[in-house]
């Protein structure tokens, strides 16, 4: 019973979690991010942030996918993160990680026009 009842309270937690980094994104503060860690962060890292950002635009995205996506991308831009961004090699692995469940709950969204936009702004940041 304890055990269940401290699973319960942790699951609310980490919706609400979910929330907060929601709340968090604005558009400038993720192009910030990007445009300011883009080398770091290397390029999937950045790829997936691009997909998200530019499905999210699209008329046609429903709202929840949305909330899903801007979840994501507050937590990309969140200084407070699981890993802190500055430890090397791995601190961008959780935001990663939680990009590519993003991308994954709302696949049918990434379109390849999406895609597309998305390869442009790279090889603008990191070349053909």
């Amino acid at each position: 019973m304890f055990g269940r009842k401290k699973n319960l309270e942790q699951d609310h937690a980490q919706q609400a979690q979910g929330t907060q980094y929601e709340k968090k994104y604005t558009d400038d503060s993720f192009w910030d991010k990007v445009v300011k860690f883009a080398r770091t962060a290397g390029r999937e890292v950045i790829e997936k942030a691009l997909w998200l950002y530019y499905a999210a635009q699209q008329p046609n995205t429903p709202l929840w996918a949305k909330t899903a996506i801007y979840g994501a991308l507050g937590y990309f831009i969140s200084p407070i993160d699981a890993i802190p961004d500055i430890t090397p090699v791995i601190g961008y692995a959780d935001d990663l990680a939680v990009l590519a469940a993003a991308v994954a709950t709302v696949a049918i969204y990434i379109t390849a026009d999406v895609k597309q936009r998305a390869t442009e702004k790279l090889g603008d940041w990191f070349g053909a």
